[in-house]
């Protein structure tokens, strides 16, 4: 069993703050989002994937997709408390979403492909019980399926991201020797 090392926590908090931020940040906009333009709610989720692929992608250890988005999750918190367990559980759940074709492999693999399904997997299964929640059901019919389809992009869009800002910090070296 490997051990988890202070630097490999402490970047997981330094990658978490700074998707707190922008969390938080995302989370104002979608409460604005919510209350004017429901149908596209679902292109706001994928801020929350951001901090949890830029830590696996860069790290490429166990867990980290699940610490980061937790810690970022608590971070986020303390810029708009009210929706403290909603930033705590989305960034757990992502996190283990994130990290679930990784552990079926055993973290033996890093293939790019296994990021972007698992962000478009979580995607749907964030945004199928959004949708019961917000009644999707008003829309017509070509709504309700750009309504899950933005759910499903989103992600892949922030994992694009993630994964490109994780590539440029292993540039820089930021984690060698972690």
């Amino acid at each position: 069993m490997q051990r988890t090392t202070t630097r490999v926590i402490l970047s997981c908090a330094a990658i978490g703050v700074g998707g707190a931020i922008v969390a938080a940040g995302s989370g104002y906009l979608a409460a604005a989002v919510a209350a004017f333009l429901p149908a596209v709610y679902g292109l706001t989720i994928g801020t929350h994937f951001l901090p949890s692929v830029i830590a696996l992608a860069l790290l490429k250890r166990p867990g980290v997709a699940v610490l980061t988005g937790v810690i970022a999750g608590l971070v986020a918190s303390a810029f708009a408390p009210m929706w403290f367990l909603r930033f705590v559980g989305t960034g757990l759940l992502v996190g283990a979403l994130m990290e679930l074709p990784f552990l079926l492999t055993r973290y033996r693999r890093w293939s790019a492909w296994m990021y972007y399904v698992a962000a478009a997997v979580a995607g749907v299964l964030i945004g199928v019980p959004v949708a019961i929640t917000f009644d999707a059901d008003r829309f017509a019919p070509a709504v309700q399926v750009l309504y899950l389809a933005f759910f499903a992009l989103s992600p892949l869009l922030f994992t694009w991201i993630g994964r490109l800002i994780a590539a440029s910090l292993a540039r820089t070296g930021v984690a060698r020797g972690i």
